[in-house]
């Protein structure tokens, strides 16, 4: 997706198509949105299916649907390439269970990823990214954001317990269930590339519980922690952990690459903003938080109205599908003065919603946080300079903002 926006434009909010995909592959969708924001904050379309949604673009209306689940429930789906067909594993999946259960699931695992607890996984990390970063330093030409893709994994594989000769394919299912339409990932039609995707990550989680329930064995993993996990004093089932550990590699592996893609890439047009950063390392992490602001790799993300619900000058029916923006929000204007600039000193830039809002905030953002910020200290330390060295492509999905090649050479910064 252009993170960039062209000119204003007049925008036809009533041929507007959310859903085509070319919008977000080869098109621009910031002026539709800024068009949305300014004179129909509560949007509706009806697909020619039949399908039909409401879509909320305002920051304050984004948060209100993401922040209250007793007007908007997570338990019929969450994500867009879900609509039209009740997520079947609702009420179970982290993603797709509203409080009290969803609390009482997430409660232990978030102890473990705290901005605190994270804190001694930063050497680890730091190594890491290290490794990833060796092979764009020798002046050849580096694909950033096919790259991308495996540095999730070689952060958190360890740490989720997930041996190192598994990350490639579980990187590429994650993948294939986020973008089901881009033709990297996609498998058949999108149905039967989500329907494997799906079936494959479900079926490793399943086996690797069934494993280590066999062996006896322990260890310190936070999909181990998943098996001792008791809500309601009952402990979940293997196919629970199998889909609540569906859930976390899925939020390990998405978004954190076309966060590192989209950030570089704007350092990259805009060389004033990465000698700042460079001159300045204290800067850093609001340029982690701008970075997420700007790239807002989550782009949306769907609940249901569980009544009739008034929102954004109008209503939205009782068991309507609602999309919230992500990809809007994070540039409203009424928070974020002057949106479509990228400032690496922006005041504020911490109030993105980036990682969503509310009941299902990311539970791992600390850790990505950290993950980012370390990336781009090693980045800008390792770096003289960075230029493109080829045209960048986007990913085709209207839920993801990425990228899925962006070829860079990177200058080795000398050291004294």
């Amino acid at each position: 997706m252009r993170l960039t926006p062209g000119p204003p434009r007049h925008v036809d909010l009533d041929r507007v198509d959310l859903f085509d995909l070319d919008l977000y592959t080869s098109g621009d969708p910031h002026p539709v949105w800024d068009m949305m924001r300014a004179k129909a904050p509560l949007h509706h379309q009806v697909l020619p299916d039949g399908r039909e949604f409401w879509s909320v673009t305002r920051y304050d209306d984004v948060c209100r649907v993401l922040g209250d689940h007793r007007e908007f429930t997570s338990e019929r789906g969450t994500v867009p390439t879900h609509l039209g067909t009740d997520d079947v594993a609702a009420g179970v999946l982290l993603t797709s269970t509203d409080p009290p259960r969803h609390t009482e699931v997430r409660r232990p695992i978030g102890t473990r990823l705290t901005a605190r607890a994270v804190r001694v996984w930063e050497d680890s990390i730091r190594r890491s990214v290290v490794r990833f970063l060796e092979p764009a330093l020798d002046g050849g030409t580096f694909d950033l954001a096919e790259q991308a893709l495996l540095l999730p994994a070689m952060v958190t594989g360890p740490l989720l317990g997930i041996p190192e000769k598994d990350w490639e394919e579980l990187v590429r299912l994650t993948a294939m269930v986020t973008a089901p339409s881009d033709p990297h990932f996609r498998q058949g039609s999108e149905a039967a590339t989500l329907a494997i995707a799906h079936h494959e990550l479900v079926t490793y989680v399943k086996d690797w519980v069934r494993t280590r329930r066999a062996g006896g064995d322990e260890d310190d993993s936070l999909l181990h922690h998943l098996m001792s996990v008791r809500p309601g004093g009952v402990p979940l089932t293997d196919e629970e952990i199998a889909l609540d550990g569906y859930s976390i590699l899925l939020g390990a592996n998405v978004t954190t690459p076309h966060t590192v893609s989209g950030t570089v890439h704007a350092l990259v047009e805009r060389p004033e903003q990465f000698a700042k950063a460079q001159a300045d390392p204290s800067l850093i992490p609001n340029l982690v938080e701008e970075g997420l602001r700007w790239t807002s790799s989550a782009c949306n993300f769907m609940r249901y109205a569980v009544d009739d619900v008034r929102i954004g000058g109008g209503t939205v029916p009782a068991r309507g599908a609602v999309v919230a923006w992500i990809g809007s929000a994070n540039r409203d204007e009424t928070r974020f003065p002057d949106p479509h600039e990228f400032d690496i000193t922006r005041e504020g830039a911490k109030r993105q919603v980036a990682f969503g809002f509310g009941p299902h905030f990311c539970i791992g953002a600390p850790l990505a946080r950290l993950t980012l910020r370390v990336f781009f200290e090693e980045l800008l330390q390792r770096s003289a300079s960075i230029e493109f060295d080829g045209e960048p492509q986007h990913l085709r999905s209207y839920f993801i903002a990425g990228t899925t090649h962006l070829p860079i050479t990177v200058r080795r910064r000398r050291t004294t």
